[in-house]
Order: structure tokens, then sequence, then C-alpha cells
């Protein structure tokens, strides 16, 4: 063979290694270009799933928020009493237990301008003082067959079968305060108490809805040392000998259309 032949050989020679290197190098970059795309894809899956989960939170919320909103809660400016009635701590009761028909008597009640007792006493003196007010109020309330619902601070939301049984525990708490033997242990302090009544919406070991709303409505329109009640109360134990009460007046409730009657339990003289 002559040279020029053996020139073409290795030119041949060469070029076969260079596109063996190359499909080498192109496989190498198909594979990871492969794993590339199955790792994007995986990422993207996840990524959707993250998003759907954040939808669906985001949708419960809503739903949870617009739910309180058409059952009453949180409608209005809200109060102490009122965030009583929507937030505070859940104490379980057995309310299946309480009622069959979903009608129950709600009764909230807290501490007549609490913060500026606080204020005046001091934060450990107050501290004392609460612990000292739930003890009472729990104790009275299970005398009365009622169930704490719900605890924060100074105030109690409390459900009750019988309306009765609701106002004569409104009426033992105000006439302990004025005339116990703790009266002056616990500061003087006066508490606004409000009943009413209805069919509730039950969520686990909470209750709520529109009558849970106008409950805590009527307790804001009680005075410190009163006992309101709604209209549907009054008429429900009006002909009890041991339970009396004032002419009524109209009030206009926060978040709630109307007027509505209600009606202050007569407790008795206050003591000197």
């Amino acid at each position: 063979m002559g040279e020029a032949p053996m020139t073409t050989v290795y030119l041949l020679a060469g070029l076969a290694a260079i596109e063996a290197v190359a499909l080498v190098v192109v496989s190498a970059l198909l594979v990871r270009s492969r794993r590339e795309v199955d790792q994007f894809r995986r990422m993207a899956a996840s990524r959707n799933v993250l998003l759907s989960g954040s939808r669906e939170a985001v949708k419960t919320v809503w739903q949870t928020a617009d739910k309180l909103f058409k059952e009453g809660i949180g409608a209005a400016v809200r109060t102490s009493i009122e965030d009583l009635a929507d937030w505070a701590e859940v104490e379980r009761p057995d309310l299946a237990r309480l009622t069959s028909d979903g009608n129950f008597v709600i009764m909230f009640s807290d501490i007549e301008e609490s913060t500026a007792l606080n204020e005046r006493i001091g934060d450990r003196a107050f501290a004392r003082l609460i612990t000292r007010h739930h003890k009472f109020i729990r104790r009275l309330v299970e005398d009365h067959a009622g169930h704490v619902i719900k605890s924060q601070g100074d105030g109690f939301m409390v459900a009750f079968a019988k309306p009765e049984h609701a106002v004569q525990c409104g009426l033992e708490i105000q006439r302990e305060l004025r005339t116990g033997p703790n009266k002056k242990q616990r500061n003087n302090i006066r508490v606004r108490i409000g009943i009413h009544m209805g069919k509730s919406v039950v969520r686990g070991d909470d209750l709520f809805g529109r009558n849970v709303a106008l409950a805590a409505r009527v307790a804001d329109q009680a005075d410190g040392g009163e006992i309101l009640v709604s209209e549907p109360v009054h008429d429900a134990v009006s002909d009890h000998a041991d339970i009396t009460f004032d002419e009524g007046r109209d009030a206009e409730l926060k978040g709630l259309a109307g007027t509505h009657r209600l009606y202050a339990v007569a407790i008795g003289a206050q003591s000197p």
C-alpha cells in the first residue's frame, strides 16, 4: 500500500474514534437530561400537591369564616364576651347528654371593669382573684346541672338544659357575691350575666349559631350585679314563684336586626 491509502485509513480510524467518543458523550447527556426531566417532573408534582393543599387550607379557612359569619358569630364589632362566644378554650362537656333536640339555654358572665380592677390591685392579686372566681362559678354551675362550655379570663359561657336552672344559677351567683362571707376577699366584684335560649349548632364540644351570639349580646347589655334574660327565657320561667322580673326594656343588639325585649331578674335588696 502507498502512502496515500495509509493516510486515508488513519483518517477513517480517527473519525471512527471521534464518533465513538461523541456517542458516549451524547448518551451520557441523554441519561443526565432524562434524570433531570424526571426530577423536574417529581418536583412539579410535589409543587402541585403543596399548592393543592394550600388551596384546600385557604378554602377551609374561608368556608369556616363564612359559616361563622352566616351563623351570627363575629358579625359585629367584637367585645370580650363575643370573643368568649367564639374563640375561648373549650371545656369539652357532654353536650349530647344535655339536650337531644338542639335547644340550649346559654348563660354568659364576666366581671364588670375587670381591666380597671387588675390595674388597681396588681397582676398577682388579680390572678389569685380570678382563680377563686373560677372555682366559685364552676361550683355553682355544677350545683345547677349546668356545663361550662368555655372560659376565658374572667368570663364564662355555660349551657343548661332548662331555663329555670340557668336563672337560679345566676341568682345564686349574684346573691353570694352580694352577701357571701367572701365578699371582701373578692374585692366586691360585680358580675354581669346574660341568658338566652334557643336552638344552637353543635360542633364537637362547642356551640355556634345566632342564639349563641344573641346570648352574648344580652350579657353585653347587663350591668354589673345584674341578670338580664331574653324574652324566650322570661316567658319560660315567668310562672316560677321564686323568680320575678322587672317590666322589661327594649334594646338593640349589635349585629341583630330589630329590637329585643330584655328582662332583669329581681335579685333582692343590696346588702350594706
